[in-house]
């Protein structure tokens, strides 16, 4: 298994079957940026909204898979089979929810902190574990390493602008990923962290 974090920004996932696997695997799409097409022969429920999930009840068919990116098929069985088949003859990456070992990709579970991400997977072996992990992690890795990686992602270009010393770079970067700061997070204001981020980054200018 080789882990990867895809960027789906305005790409097109098709999920095949609105169940509850099928809406998770279109939350899961949404959650990171991408759109969703969703097939399925039940009625939208009310409370899924979101316009990026394109909600169609009607019949599956393979021209439901024109301009997909990835595939989910968490249908019955049989359509799985086929949804398998038809992704697989064009040339896409498909998830099947009923026979992991059948597809190019499994979805793990997650903890999302903002642009923080840690992803926990079994190679689709044990999902009941991987859930248990992410229930762990999710006490230990709270919402301020979601602010904290905003932080970094804030500095990032006013370092590229005006440290140009690789070695301090680093050094520069290795300080800034310090735990500490994490700590301040939880006990200070985010502007109050923030200056102190900045001043910083004067320190390594002089």
């Amino acid at each position: 298994m080789l882990p990867l974090l895809l960027n789906l920004t305005d790409r097109l996932a098709v999920v095949i079957g609105g169940g509850a696997v099928g809406q998770r695997k279109a939350a899961a799409v949404v959650s990171g940026g991408g759109r969703v097409r969703l097939i399925c022969l039940e009625p939208r429920p009310a409370t899924l909204s979101d316009p990026l999930l394109d909600w169609r009840t009607e019949s599956y068919s393979p021209d439901h898979l024109q301009g997909a990116s990835l595939v989910f098929a968490a249908g019955p069985v049989e359509l799985n089979e086929r949804v398998v088949a038809d992704a697989r003859a064009r040339g896409l990456w498909v998830n099947a929810a009923s026979e992991p070992a059948a597809g190019d990709f499994f979805l793990p579970a997650t903890v999302r902190r903002g642009d923080f991400l840690l992803a926990i997977g079994t190679g689709g072996a044990a999902p009941r574990l991987a859930q248990n992990v992410r229930q762990r992690l999710e006490a230990e890795y709270d919402e301020t390493f979601g602010v904290w990686v905003s932080l970094l992602s804030e500095m990032r270009p006013l370092i590229k602008e005006r440290v140009f010393d690789s070695e301090k770079i680093h050094d520069l970067w290795t300080t800034l990923c310090q735990w500490q700061w994490l700590e301040r997070l939880r006990a200070e204001d985010r502007i109050v962290v923030r200056a102190a981020m900045l001043a910083e980054i004067e320190r390594w200018i002089e």
